[in-house]
């Protein structure tokens, strides 16, 4: 398991605590001394810390035009690694956090015409783009569907109300699943779709939209996919070299090229440890990435030029990075 590193980042205070829906609870951040926020993109996340120094990270979804507070929301998680439990059950209106970031792997791009899609609480990155463009590039034609398994469960709907017959939204005991044989049936020149949910609308998403034109698509996972054909008691052993710092090591099965480091005294910053954030992303210098990560592009991964060392491992005997 990968082990917690040096916390760094900045104290926020806890302003207020909303109840958005059934389980989804937002908090709106602010700086103990009234000064304003580091500025971000829609797309962007923090990391927040808990107490036992690991972090999670959470998409901002209020309006980056304020700079007096951030607004992250988060999902009371079934399967919760304990952060979303962290923040239901410990957090209070008035309290102190650690925060680091905001960071951005999730960027708007320059299109022509936008589909988003979002399944759950994969609403929060995609309601600041929407709202930029709204704002900032009206002319832009964009839709909206927005899944998700009950009404009372969406969080924000009271939110995309103004954009009218620009957002559907699909309650799946109301509708069934989202036909997304409709919304991506017909591939589109200078469309950009956007999705964020749960990994089964991420794979759909990513079947139907292999016939449009390559870099059309754009997701963001918060959770790295289970690959049932791996097991990490089973991997193979391969040699790291650190080249900045002159160690080499082997890497076993069952721990990771961050684990193996630390223990040399390198320290490859680390926030999600399991590939979804970017933070541990590192230059590789000789060798094939084995990449388990949520967070590469294709174009990163085809290019074998960086790899994530919290989760991702080599498929050659030796891999050199550069730290």
């Amino acid at each position: 398991m990968t082990q917690p590193h040096d916390v760094t980042g900045f104290d926020v205070l806890v302003e207020t605590v909303h109840e958005e829906s059934d389980g989804v609870r937002s908090l709106s951040l602010v700086t103990p001394d009234g000064r304003p926020l580091p500025g971000w993109d829609p797309g962007a996340h923090i990391d927040l810390v808990l107490d036992d120094g690991l972090e999670r990270q959470y998409s901002l979804c209020g309006s980056r035009d304020d700079r007096s507070r951030w607004r992250v929301a988060v999902l009371r998680a079934s399967e919760s690694r304990g952060g979303s439990e962290w923040v239901h059950d410990r957090i209070r209106a008035g309290d102190h956090l650690r925060v680091r970031g905001p960071r951005n792997k999730f960027p708007l791009k320059s299109a022509r015409k936008y589909v988003f899609i979002a399944g759950g609480i994969g609403i929060t990155p995609l309601l600041p783009m929407i709202d930029e463009l709204d704002v900032m590039r009206p002319d832009t034609p964009w839709t909206l569907v927005y899944g998700g398994r009950r009404r009372e469960s969406m969080a924000f709907l009271s939110e995309l109300d103004r954009f009218g017959d620009k957002v559907e939204v699909w309650p799946e005991e109301e509708r069934g699943l989202i036909d997304l044989d409709t919304v991506l049936g017909t591939p589109q020149f200078g469309t950009a779709i956007y999705c964020c949910g749960p990994e089964p609308l991420i794979k759909a998403v990513e079947r139907l939209s292999r016939s449009w034109p390559p870099g059309s698509l754009h997701v963001e996972r918060f959770q790295a996919p289970v690959n049932p054909g791996t097991d990490p008691l089973r991997d193979a052993t391969f040699e790291v070299v650190a080249t900045q710092s002159g160690v080499t090591a082997q890497v076993p099965a069952g721990q990771t090229i961050v684990d193996v480091l630390a223990g040399y005294g390198i320290d490859i910053p680390v926030s999600c440890g399991e590939g979804v954030c970017g933070t541990c992303e590192t230059k590789v210098l000789e060798g094939i990435p084995e990449h388990r990560d949520a967070v590469l592009t294709e174009e990163q991964r085809a290019s074998g030029e960086v790899i994530t060392p919290c989760c991702s491992r080599s498929k050659t005997p030796r891999i050199v990075l550069d730290v």
